[in-house]
């Protein structure tokens, strides 16, 4: 990897060294400097100990993975004088203990409160649900509740790493279902991979949610169990690796389509990666009626006529793209292309292959950390380029889709997230960006807008009621 390709320092791996040195001018710059050359970005700096003699200061310092994290501290052990202590990695600190917890709605600091919170006063309760069973809605954790379930075979971009090292990433969906969805999600990590298992382990646990989000489970697997566990089920089943990116993808799109002056229906679309994203990207694109996509694996476009061993999903896939009946390598595939959605690995794409694209190419690079091709060295290409990254413009985040989704759905207590449901959403993500406030770098709104979420559940809601699917304010018109 080049130097100019080579990702910024992000606060993912941010640390603290304590740093104790003699207390005599020009030792911090001594310092500073050994972090600078290293390539660490110099962040908070607090004074632990301002002894006369000798200073100790904890070091905040921002660097761009473990390895890099390491040579900085390596850096700073060379410079003459200056005592390493420990070394605290941020992101580990703030994960102590886990970082989600339950907290009691009603306070139980007497016997009445007790009598009516549980035994005897819970049994009336109990028994108007066995009565009414719809009522579990109201009178329990039901109407609110999501379970957030993976068995950790397809973790971010960590692939099988099993269900105890995905829990910090399930912990982490459930906070941003609280934090900006109002909804209370519960982390579930199934020993098992066993595609039989799965869905009768979470058919047998949802009687308590109001929604499962699958997480993190590989393609194909994860079709069949999102399928079969809607069919089972009478909530909605939502695998956001698939739905929940392809609904930001058309939102931004959506809007880059807006701004360039082009509709979905005239654009030729790339899309890298025939997995759980790439697959529910091109379903959505196909429905919100762009042109022409076209889907690369590892082998190249997708096409049954040429590759006759396709894997079931993918022989679908390839069925319902490529209308100009291409074959061949990623090249071939974008040659005169407006859009490369890349989902797939990083530094899979060069600056001499977007190149090929037609005028103003749109490139949506979305492997994490590192994408497809780096912004920086996309830069004299890309007219829009967007990222899955917090430290680029054009943030394409999931976190901009799910809480809303399952906000709305939850309101009307829906069945399902059918199509008009992911398309409404998309359309509501793309309106949060004003027409005076669009431009190139700002396709897709912040993560922090508070109104996304807001948008996105009452463009669900009203979807969720005009196709049928909700229980609760159902129009008459959709009976």
């Amino acid at each position: 990897m080049s130097h100019q390709t080579l990702p910024r320092p992000s606060v993912s791996y941010s640390f603290i060294m304590r740093l104790s040195y003699p207390n005599r001018i020009g030792m911090f710059a001594r310092l500073t400097q050994a972090i600078g050359r290293a390539g660490g970005d110099l962040g908070a700096v607090d004074i632990v100990d301002p002894d006369a003699k000798r200073m100790t200061r904890d070091i905040t310092v921002r660097a761009r993975d473990e390895e890099h994290m390491e040579a900085i501290v390596a850096a700073v052990r060379k410079v003459p004088d200056i005592t390493v202590g420990h070394v605290s990695d941020q992101v580990f600190l703030l994960h102590l203990g886990g970082k989600i917890s339950i907290q009691n709605k009603v306070p139980v600091t007497n016997r009445e409160s007790l009598s009516m919170a549980y035994t005897p006063g819970v049994a009336r309760v109990c028994t108007a649900i066995a009565e009414h069973p719809d009522k579990a809605w109201q009178l329990t954790i039901k109407g609110n509740s999501v379970a957030v379930v993976s068995d950790g075979s397809a973790v971010l971009g960590l692939g099988n790493i099993g269900p105890e090292a995905a829990m910090p990433v399930m912990e982490g969906k459930a906070m941003l279902f609280r934090e900006f969805g109002g909804v209370d999600a519960y982390p579930i990590c199934l020993r098992t991979q066993d595609t039989e298992e799965i869905i009768r382990t979470v058919a047998n646990l949802s009687v308590g949610f109001g929604g499962i989000n699958l997480e993190d489970i590989s393609a194909p697997r994860c079709f069949e169990i999102e399928r079969r566990l809607q069919e089972m089920l009478d909530i909605p089943v939502f695998h956001d690796d698939q739905h929940g990116t392809a609904v930001v993808v058309l939102a931004a799109l959506l809007n880059a389509g807006r701004l360039g002056k082009r509709p979905l229906a005239k654009m030729r679309v790339v899309i890298l990666g025939a997995g759980a994203a790439g697959t529910a990207i091109a379903n959505i694109l196909l429905h919100a009626g762009v042109g022409d996509v076209v889907v690369c694996d590892r082998e190249g476009i997708l096409n049954a006529r040429t590759r006759p061993g396709l894997n079931p999903a993918k022989a679908v896939l390839a069925a319902a793209t490529n209308p100009r009946d291409l074959s061949g390598s990623v090249a071939v595939a974008l040659k005169g292309a407006n859009v490369l959605v890349g989902v797939s690995g990083p530094n899979l794409v060069t600056a001499e292959q977007l190149q090929l694209m037609a005028a103003k190419p749109i490139v949506f690079g979305l492997a994490n950390p590192i994408p497809e091709i780096m912004p920086e060295a996309a830069a004299d290409i890309a007219w829009i380029m967007a990222t899955g990254r917090s430290d680029y413009p054009n943030q394409i985040n999931n976190v901009l889709a799910f809480p809303g989704i399952f906000r709305g759905a939850l309101d009307v207590r829906a069945r399902c997230v059918n199509e008009a449901m992911k398309l409404a959403a998309a359309e509501a993500i793309a309106a949060c960006v004003g027409p005076r406030e669009l431009g190139p770098e700002y396709i897709i709104p912040s993560v922090f807008n508070r109104s996304v979420v807001e948008r996105v559940a009452a463009a669900v809601t009203a979807a969720a009621r005009k196709t049928g699917v909700a229980r609760k304010g159902a129009l008459k018109s959709a009976h």
